[in-house]
């Protein structure tokens, strides 16, 4: 196998592995990397330049400067560790330099999706992950990282159907008996969790084989995986992450879906937006109970970030620089924590711009503006240019980057691994869409 469809490969089991488990992804990136790496020296592949690079390395050294200043450099340099991760945007423009390709590692990334709603629905009805104390999370650690998964992927999936270029080619044999043998064996862990037998190890197989089928997805000849792949991916994850979204009971992802679905419909209907109110009416009237216990801004949740934000603001007024050093949020909270908080330790502050500036300090929080604002202005332009067909992926990477910046007003979502690993995956596409487009010959 070439260095480059090894990297395909990779690079599809990455954007299916990131969704359910964060270890998996990054012993994948790291493979990933040392392919690109290698493919480098001999000379064929190169480095693309981005409007992100000056952003991305202001941000990174910023971030090791603050570090440096922490009141524990070492544990601060290895809270700081994530910026490798940064990598997987420049392994992923590179691998989705073909329309074909790019299309299946998006095909992986709405596997893992469908992997990872399934998965919460199943522990939500079935294995007791059906309380506000206890919210289902599928295989990832946190229910707050599902729904913000659940989130991503779902605004993915929309942008894919509304923005296709043909109509919809429907699933063959194949892909009914593919997806059916994955709910078999998503049942069989399930029971396997319920039954408290082989639950690690039933897992971690179970992940395996999810990378697996994900890389051959990728790196297949054949005529499978198809459009009708792609169809059953996309229709299949709709209802799955948005009924997963909905048990969840996480209502910055609920306010990020809304955003991100909201500039999926301003770029194809606008009077699409008439659905919203139509939909909070309905909520009114059949009143769900995960819904409804949740709309309120009395509950203790909601009053610990009042005073939680109130805490980080008093920390960036005593340490605008350099913050208080990249993980030291946790340990530095008791001596900034507002009487009123309900709870005595924060182990963030539950939103991306105050969470930086406290952490890393002012200007730290100026530069990941930059990157967001870059980003964001990418997928814009690229959207515009042409959003049908290979063009939906520039208004999936605008709807998702909407998405995050709105939840991320509740939530320090840019701090979880997974959820930053899915986005540099998906900022990637336009750049990706961009770079095809400016190779590709002119009429004659």
């Amino acid at each position: 196998m070439s260095l480059e469809r090894a990297q395909l490969g990779l690079t599809a089991a990455i954007a299916a592995t990131c969704i359910v488990s964060i270890f998996a992804a990054q012993v994948l990136l790291a493979l990933a990397v040392l392919v690109f790496l290698a493919r480098l020296a001999t000379g064929r592949a190169r480095v693309a330049r981005l409007p992100l690079d000056g952003a991305i390395l202001a941000f990174s050294v910023w971030t090791l400067l603050s570090a440096s200043f922490s009141p524990d450099p070492v544990a601060s340099h290895e809270s700081a560790k994530k910026l490798v991760l940064f990598a997987l945007l420049y392994v992923a423009l590179d691998s989705f330099g073909v329309e074909r390709e790019r299309e299946r590692i998006l095909d992986a990334a709405l596997l893992g999706g469908l992997v990872l709603g399934a998965g919460s629905l199943l522990q939500y009805y079935f294995l007791g992950f059906d309380t506000l104390q206890n919210r289902p999370r599928s295989f990832l650690g946190h229910y707050m990282t599902a729904a913000g998964l659940s989130m991503g992927v779902l605004v993915l999936a929309a942008a894919r159907l509304v923005f296709r270029r043909e109509a919809l080619a429907l699933p063959t044999r194949r892909d009914w008996r593919a997806l059916s043998l994955l709910a078999g064996t998503l049942g069989a862990v399930a029971l396997l969790r319920g039954s408290d037998l082989l639950v690690l190890e039933s897992e971690r197989l179970f992940v395996a084989g999810l990378a697996a089928a994900a890389a051959a997805m990728a790196l297949s000849r054949g005529a499978w995986p198809g459009p009708g792949t792609s169809t059953a991916l996309t229709v299949l994850v709709l209802p799955l992450c948005s009924w997963a979204l909905l048990v969840s009971r996480t209502r910055n992802a609920w306010l990020g879906t809304i955003a991100g679905l909201t500039v999926v419909a301003c770029l194809r209907a606008p009077r699409a937006l008439w659905l919203l109110p139509a939909g909070l009416g309905a909520i009114l009237i059949l009143r769900p109970t995960p819904i409804v216990e949740r709309l309120t801004v009395m509950d203790a949740s909601s009053r610990d970030r009042f005073y939680m934000w109130h805490a980080g603001l008093d920390m960036i007024r005593d340490k605008p620089v350099f913050g208080q050093g990249p993980g030291m949020i946790q340990t530095v909270y008791p001596d900034y924590r507002w009487p009123e908080a309900p709870n005595p330790m924060a182990p963030h502050l539950h939103d991306n711009f105050l969470q930086i500036a406290a952490e890393r300090g002012l200007p730290c929080l100026a530069w990941w503006l930059w990157l967001m604002t870059a980003a964001v202005a990418g997928a814009w332009r690229e959207a515009r240019r042409g959003p049908f067909g290979a063009g939906w992926g520039a208004v999936a990477a605008l709807a998702w980057l909407t998405a995050l910046l709105v939840a991320g007003l509740f939530e320090y979502n840019f701090g979880d691994s997974e959820i930053l690993m899915f986005t540099l995956l998906v900022a990637a596409v336009p750049y990706a869409v961009a770079r095809q487009r400016d190779s590709a010959p002119l009429p004659a």
